[in-house]
């Protein structure tokens, strides 16, 4: 039968047969059921990728969120015919997943991909380009003739279009897929967060609850790169979640560039008729609804923005018996004026007042728990003299922080510290962030030392050179040595015998009862 107005998306000729494969209207009128866009996608993946045996290779830099982001793509890939890359010399599709918070990290993109073209030249590998540094003009330019695609990640179609074009001109296909518009970042923008992920690991996983920030702070790419806020419904994260608990995963770590101004808006059919008929859910809810699963399991999240820490994020945090006692919650500096230049929102006295109530509430609601306290500190940021460098070393003296995730600053084209003088030199921000290193190893092993003779709970996550890897629930790196097998992805009791700086080490308790972490059950 022929259907008039439906151009086939393409045509394959092959043994003097011609098939075409139908993109149907949605029109009702045409009287026949519409086909889904992803399925005919899969279709000619499965037919077309999968013949010509091509292997895909994805490289992911920086955050926690673009290695979620990765686990989707790859899930995409897989699903329909392309297969991992043992090695990117492999690859037929290279997928660089990248980030643009400091320099060093956008150079290793350019000599990686300048390293795979030179190799690589009779191979024809196809890159593509994604992250952060996907929509840069700058970048493009520089990379013009050695990345195929520029791709933003909410833009899942241009992806898959390029990916198929390319497939099919190794059969000598002939190819017509209707041009489509650029996503903007709303709930069709992020639909690929409902992407079922090809997880990376077998018992902890990223669930992203958001994506984009509206804060802009003066130093940060992530509203250019990523778009303003847009958060998941919270019935996807929910469905998300428990089928990951269903198969025994035991630590779900919920991702945003600020999750704590997670907020979700619906209409509930409860309250029709009334004024208002919205619900809304905001992070401490869905924390509270994501507790609420039956399982044995753990909850943690990254990362928090000071201004949105309320009273409700804080008690809703310490009282919850799933979520972690861990709270990274960045401060960047310690000066006020500083600050204010970085557009942060909140002066160190109005930081150290939260900091002040969330430890009063762990000891309301976990008394005899230990907990942790992690922050961000940029060092040398635009105008920083040495002494508001010491407020910031004078916070950290203050706050007994387990970890400090330091950087020095890089400027980001495009944002608004661009057009300030970067005149703090290379090795005086070194200099800095040595000093503040300094006091960090002196809280960290302090704090430390507060876990030896305990027992803690520890998600097993790895074993080398005879020794198993885990967590506790404060994220504090665990080291033990066990004949047992099969240790990993399971919880286990554990005696901290030594504190170091940056880890603990500890003895497997005989008389401790083993919970398998797949499971959720005592080991006998």
């Amino acid at each position: 039968m022929r259907i008039k107005n439906l151009p086939p998306i393409f045509i394959d000729s092959h043994r003097n047969k011609t098939f075409a494969l139908f993109a149907l209207d949605m029109c009702p009128s045409h009287g026949i059921p519409s086909l889904d866009f992803r399925r005919i996608f899969g279709y000619i993946y499965e037919t077309i990728c999968s013949r010509t045996l091509m292997k895909y290779y994805i490289k992911t830099f920086g955050c926690q969120m673009n290695v979620s982001d990765s686990e989707r793509i790859a899930s995409v890939l897989e699903k329909s015919g392309l297969k991992p890359a043992s090695n990117i010399n492999e690859a037929d599709f290279v997928v660089f997943n990248t980030c643009g918070v400091r320099q060093m990290a956008e150079d290793r993109v350019y000599g990686q991909i300048h390293n795979l073209k030179t190799k690589n030249k009779k191979l024809k590998t196809k890159v593509i380009l994604t992250g952060c540094l996907a929509n840069r003009k700058d970048v493009q330019k520089r990379l013009h003739g050695k990345v195929d695609l520029f791709c933003e990640i909410s833009d899942f179609k241009k992806f898959e279009n390029f990916v198929i074009k390319n497939c099919l001109k190794i059969k000598n296909l002939k190819l017509k897929i209707p041009a489509q518009k650029r996503p903007e970042l709303n709930q069709e923008g992020i639909a690929y967060l409902s992407i079922n992920p090809k997880y990376s690991n077998a018992h902890q996983a990223f669930v992203p609850i958001m994506t984009g920030c509206n804060n802009f702070c003066a130093y940060c790419v992530v509203p250019y790169a990523r778009g303003r806020e847009v958060s998941r419904p919270p019935h996807e994260i929910i469905r998300e979640i428990k089928s990951l608990i269903k198969v025994g995963y035991k630590h779900i770590i919920l991702l945003g560039q600020n999750v704590n101004s997670y907020k979700y808006t619906e209409k509930d059919p409860t309250l029709a008729g009334l004024r208002s008929d919205l619900k809304i859910t905001n992070f401490s809810k869905l924390l509270r609804k994501i507790n609420g699963i039956s399982s044995h399991f753990w909850i943690s999240f990254i990362s928090s923005h000071p201004k949105d820490v309320t009273q409700e994020f804080i008690e809703t945090v310490t009282s919850l018996k799933k979520v972690c006692e861990y709270v990274h919650l960045p401060i960047q500096a310690g000066d006020d004026k500083v600050l204010k230049y970085m557009n942060r929102k909140y002066t160190a006295k109005n930081y150290l007042a939260l900091v002040k109530k969330i430890q009063a509430t762990f000891e309301k609601y976990k008394p005899k728990e230990i907990y942790s306290l992690t922050t961000d500190i940029i060092v040398g940021f635009p105008g920083e003299t040495k002494k508001q460098f010491l407020e910031t070393a004078a916070i950290m003296n203050k706050v007994p922080y387990d970890m400090v995730y330091l950087g020095q600053y890089s400027p980001r084209p495009g944002t608004a510290a661009w057009k300030l003088k970067d005149d703090v030199s290379k090795k005086e921000k070194a200099r800095r962030e040595r000093f503040l290193n300094e006091i960090l190893k002196k809280s960290a092993y302090e704090n430390n030392r507060k876990y030896v003779g305990k027992i803690f709970e520890v998600l097993v996550e790895s074993k080398k050179n005879g020794f198993y890897f885990g967590k506790t629930r404060t994220m504090k790196n665990v080291k033990f040595a066990s004949k047992q097998k099969k240790l990993i992805g399971k919880f286990l009791k554990l005696e901290i015998t030594k504190a170091n700086i940056w880890n603990l080490e500890a003895r497997l308790d005989s008389q401790r009862p083993l919970v398998d972490a797949r499971r959720g059950k005592i080991i006998k």
